[in-house]
């Protein structure tokens, strides 16, 4: 008989376990001097006492129980990590192929019994066999790309994504693609992908999930058939992300790539369109596209892609505040950063103090852009005397760019474009809208 695992347990919760045959990782039910309680046996943590267990319950939480008020311990289920047979992908010729590309994150992740954290464990395969409503949409041809947490991604891996796009397209076998991502810097690549994909025939659809797939309040399979369903059935193309319209398992919303922000740390609806209204929503297997969207999409086509897949990562993005040190601007300038994107305060402002600093940056060559810090509205920077002196300097204003996206294009202009000024006061991929909607004006 195999030794359990222990887990990192010691003392009387070793002994317990050892005595039951218990390992971490196995459903179990725990009997207490207050009743029952059912879940998943977790690892021990370094400084947590050795007269505790942690089992993970349905809910998703962990919860510690006492090692003496233990009146039993049952193994339901062996250890749920044990590896498995790779679910066979069985292909329908009759029904619309999709690549899915995956990179990693809470969308293709497990629970990691070794840390009691989540793990990016979940191939592109497993990924697809855990949504069997799937099989009745699409054809999934997956790939593994990458298998890292978003915030672990870098502009090359931008273009590395970009890039086997750009692969898939070229084919001419897809119908849609999809990016499973995680959700820390999902609008990043969205914003990305938009910039070095243009003239895209087919939709191309990031999708991630706040919670990992083996929880039961996960978001993933809902986000991904979203997804994938949106990638079949739309009739414009572009990049969009596919995440939870609201806090119940009714819709997917789906935004445009360079418009959309991630406005929550956990929450399934942590995606918002900013300034705009999603495009779409995909509910009940259908795609309902928004007329309040105000986003002129580009139809399906069999024209040609243009692809600029390369970043120039020379750019930072400074978030003012009260107390703001001028010196940092002359520090990134020093550091051979080519652009610095500011977050100013309301319309576009930031503290006098900084004029200087921000002139030699103007005068060595380094593009100065402003953004605002608020979430929604736009840039003018006409009403006050600080942004008309701001734009004396030579402060570029954005109007109501995301930061982000602003960031990214800048990334992209610097290595796609001779003329990065004009370039960032053009619109290319929606990323100014021509338009608020009037309750956000």
């Amino acid at each position: 008989m195999a030794k359990p695992d222990s887990g990192g347990y010691r003392g009387a919760g070793l002994q317990l376990l050892s005595r039951q045959g218990v390992s971490v990782g196995d459903s179990v039910r725990v009997a207490t001097e207050d009743g029952e309680m059912f879940g998943v046996l977790m690892p021990r943590y370094e400084l947590a006492s050795d007269d505790y267990i942690v089992i993970k319950l349905k809910s998703g939480y962990n919860t510690g129980i006492q090692v003496g008020r233990i009146k039993s311990i049952t193994k339901l289920q062996k250890n749920e990590a044990a590896a498995t047979k790779a679910p066979e992908i069985i292909e329908d010729d009759r029904l619309p192929k999709i690549a899915l590309i995956s990179t990693g994150g809470t969308i293709a992740s497990k629970i990691d019994y070794r840390t009691g954290g989540v793990r990016a464990a979940l191939s592109a395969s497993e990924l697809y066999a855990s949504v069997p409503e799937l099989a009745s949409h699409a054809s999934i041809d997956p790939e593994v790309l990458l298998s890292e947490y978003s915030e672990n991604l870098k502009p090359e891996h931008w273009t590395m994504i970009a890039e086997k796009v750009v692969e898939k397209i070229r084919t001419g076998k897809y119908r849609g693609i999809v990016v499973s991502h995680g959700t820390d810097t999902m609008h990043y690549t969205a914003a990305a992908l938009s910039f070095a994909l243009q003239n895209l025939p087919v939709p191309v659809v990031l999708v991630g999930a706040q919670r990992s797939s083996d929880r039961p309040s996960s978001d993933a399979a809902l986000n991904l058939l979203g997804a994938t369903i949106f990638a079949i059935k739309s009739e414009y193309a572009g990049v969009f992300v596919a995440m939870h319209a609201g806090t119940s398992d009714d819709a997917v919303a789906c935004h445009i790539g360079t418009r959309v922000r991630k406005n929550h740390t956990s929450r399934r609806d942590a995606f918002e369109s900013i300034d705009v209204t999603p495009v779409a929503l995909v509910r009940n297997g259908a795609v309902e596209m928004q007329e309040k969207s105000m986003i002129e999409l580009a139809k399906r086509s069999d024209d040609k892609i243009d692809a600029k897949t390369k970043f120039d990562d020379r750019v930072a993005l400074l978030k003012y505040h009260p107390g703001f040190d001028p010196k940092l601007i002359e520090h990134i300038a020093a550091a051979g950063y080519k652009a610095i994107i500011l977050e100013g305060t309301g319309l576009g402002h930031v503290s006098k103090e900084c004029f200087l600093a921000l002139q030699k940056a103007v005068d060595v060559g380094v593009i100065v852009c402003m953004t605002s810090q608020c979430i929604w509205g736009r840039v003018r920077m006409t009403v006050y005397d600080t942004g008309r002196d701001l734009l004396g300097i030579g402060v570029i204003p954005l109007s109501d760019m995301i930061s982000e996206t602003a960031t990214v294009k800048a990334m992209w202009a610097l290595a796609n474009t001779k003329n990065v000024k004009k370039t960032m006061q053009e619109s290319i991929a929606n990323e100014i809208s021509s338009s608020i909607p009037i309750e956000k004006a």
